[in-house]
């Protein structure tokens, strides 16, 4: 079982920036990739950005030049720096794991993230 709890969340203007921390525990051996998603009201999950162990970045086209996914495996924790934040990106932030053939089956309890206008 893998343990991840999210923080950075909070309210900002249009054109702030927020970074969100998700700190890894439990089976951290099992992790192959990490990922952030968004849920706003109403909306589907969306999968916001990726990376592998060996750091290999995937975005959703909204986010792109925008958000940067990285991760610190000393200290098992994954980032998502957002900047140049729009209305749009308001959603609850979810932090996720899987391992090499298993889907998203970690989560976060989810940090929510307010961009004003």
């Amino acid at each position: 079982q893998v343990q991840l709890v999210e923080s950075g969340g909070g309210l900002v203007q249009a054109g702030g920036s927020l970074r969100l921390s998700c700190a890894a525990s439990g089976s951290i051996r099992s992790i192959y990739a990490m990922a952030w998603h968004r849920q706003a009201p109403g909306l589907q999950r969306d999968l916001v950005a990726t990376i592998t162990l060996d750091g290999s970045t995937n975005y959703l086209d909204s986010v792109k030049g925008r958000f940067t996914i990285s991760i610190d495996s000393p200290k098992n924790t994954v980032y998502l720096q957002m900047n140049s934040l729009k209305p749009e990106d308001t959603a609850v932030y979810y932090c996720a794991a899987r391992g090499v053939i298993t889907t998203w089956n970690s989560w976060g309890q989810g940090t929510q993230v307010t961009v004003s206008s």
